[in-house]
């Protein structure tokens, strides 16, 4: 039987079509597009021969590495990681970039927050579609008690909440940044003090009614206390651009077939 998806060759090195498609499961894509998983896995596979020929033709050696305790590269992997140190030399990144970098928008540089909110909760778990479908009725009703009365908060949450801090009004004390979940959190940044959020919360805990009572915005931080880490992102930007490059030289240099990089290579 004709396989549905070819076998790849790079410089004449087979790639059977049955390697990729186990290797695709390793690559996310719509569930009515699997084509694209296995295009992934393809472009990634013959990416990763092209640097292993290259570890060759170099005559590298290459020592396998502890990446996890107890655990070592296999010697293909120990092989790319050799190649790409011997070949990508990354555009050196200096405190000019630095600055022109946090020069853009020095607003993004703040010290935490602090919050001062209050809640009520409807917990529900996130797989319990039927209690998540209640606890937002439940919430959306509870809100549009407190916005027209915003004084009776602290009486619906002790009737209401499912959270211990029902007995203090729903209060929650200071908070700082980072100290929240994801979902929470993106509300706390919106409020303003005296604020009740217009819309239920749903997190990993369930629906919750947020109410800012005070708050404190970081200070933006001067350059000289971010340029390290601006360094290290502007460094992994360089490094990764400087991989690009070097991949893309080598499948526009490779006689490959079965799969189309659509970079101008020689690919079938």
């Amino acid at each position: 039987m004709t396989p549905l998806m070819p076998d790849v060759t790079v410089n004449g090195e087979t790639i059977p079509s049955a390697a990729i498609a186990a290797e695709a499961q390793n690559h996310n894509a719509p569930q009515d597009k699997p084509g694209w998983a296995w295009k992934a896995a393809a472009r990634a596979m013959a990416i990763r021969a092209l640097l292993l020929q290259e570890g060759k033709r170099l005559g590298l050696e290459a020592e396998a590495q502890e990446i996890a305790p107890g655990k070592l590269e296999t010697d293909d992997e120990a092989m790319v990681r050799s190649v790409l140190e011997a070949l990508i030399e990354p555009a050196q990144v200096t405190e000019a970039h630095c600055r022109a970098f946090y020069d853009r928008a020095p607003e993004s540089f703040r010290a935490p927050s602090l919050f001062q909110p209050a809640h009520i909760l409807f917990a529900a778990r996130p797989e319990d579609a039927e209690a998540r479908a209640v606890a937002l009725q439940n919430a959306q009703k509870a809100l549009e008690e407190v916005t027209r009365n915003p004084k009776s908060f602290a009486k619906v949450a002790k009737a209401q909440s499912d959270c211990p801090s029902k007995d203090n009004g729903g209060m929650l004390g200071q908070i700082g940044s980072g100290d929240t979940v994801p979902e929470f959190e993106a509300v706390l940044d919106i409020l303003a003090a005296g604020e009740i959020h217009p819309e239920p919360v749903e997190t990993r805990f369930g629906v919750h009614i947020i109410r800012m009572d005070e708050k404190a915005e970081g200070a933006i931080l001067p350059f000289e206390a971010v340029e390290p880490q601006i360094r290290e992102k502007l460094e992994q930007v360089a490094w990764a651009k400087a991989a690009q490059k070097l991949t893309r030289d080598l499948v526009e240099n490779a006689e490959i077939s079965g799969i189309d990089f659509a970079t101008g290579n020689k690919a079938a």
